[in-house]
């Protein structure tokens, strides 16, 4: 929740001027309220998209002040967040709800960015995997093999967002093999070869090259950094 639409364009116009893809997609996560800014200072750069952080898993209807994925689609974004921790923690949406959010954007071509990971107490105890594998099973491995391919997945450890804390190269790298493995169980090789998996928590220009140079990590969840432009760029060119 940060930026008005003129703040928000003129950071979407440096970011569009200065991104280079080299292979790299960018993907904005923007408030509702500055769609239209964003798409018109984007529209110029067709490796950047535009996602939304969040949508109702409704159709349509009597739901005051949400958004509906047809109103996404119209608006210019081709990715939707689901799951994110905060989203999870501040307004306690449980797995059958992200279900039906992820399937809401299915259904009107959006590409769901399911996150997922676990708390500092979770870890400590131990419970990192078991947490991992229930977010997983509990919601978006309830789909068929088509419309999971259709996902990015994106591991957060909410321990590591907005602290400054983040997680070595090694455990990112090792919950991202463990989640690569779980996807190949379910979906087999080819579906796991090919799905993206990012990391997010305190991902920075500092960090960036060593977290994308893991076999596993093919991008990243980017959070307070994504407001400095110069952060952003030199992220996007860690790959």
């Amino acid at each position: 929740m940060n930026l008005g639409p003129a703040a928000a364009a003129a950071l979407a116009g440096e970011l569009a001027a200065g991104f280079k893809a080299d292979g790299v997609e960018m993907i904005l996560a923007v408030p509702f309220v500055n769609f239209e800014a964003v798409r018109q200072a984007i529209s110029g750069n067709p490796d950047i998209a535009m996602a939304a952080q969040n949508l109702h898993p409704a159709e349509s209807g009597a739901y005051t002040g949400e958004i509906s994925a047809a109103m996404l689609v119209e608006c210019g974004c081709r990715y939707v967040l689901v799951g994110h921790s905060e989203r999870r923690a501040y307004f306690h949406e449980d797995h059958p709800f992200l279900l039906a959010k992820v399937r809401q954007a299915l259904k009107h071509g959006l590409g769901p960015i399911y996150c997922f990971g676990e708390t500092l107490e979770e870890r400590e105890s131990e419970q990192t995997f078991s947490v991992v594998k229930t977010q997983l099973e509990e919601a978006v491995f309830q789909l068929e093999a088509g419309d999971f391919e259709q996902l990015i997945l994106a591991y957060e450890p909410v321990w590591a967002i907005g602290t400054g804390k983040t997680a070595s190269p090694e455990q990112a790298q090792e919950v991202h093999a463990y989640v690569r493995a779980l996807v190949q169980a379910r979906y087999g090789d080819a579906v796991a070869s090919a799905m993206p998996i990012l990391y997010g928590g305190s991902v920075g220009a500092a960090n960036a090259t060593t977290l994308f140079a893991c076999a596993d990590i093919d991008g990243g969840l980017v959070g307070g950094a994504s407001l400095k432009v110069g952060d952003f760029l030199a992220i996007g060119a860690g790959f």
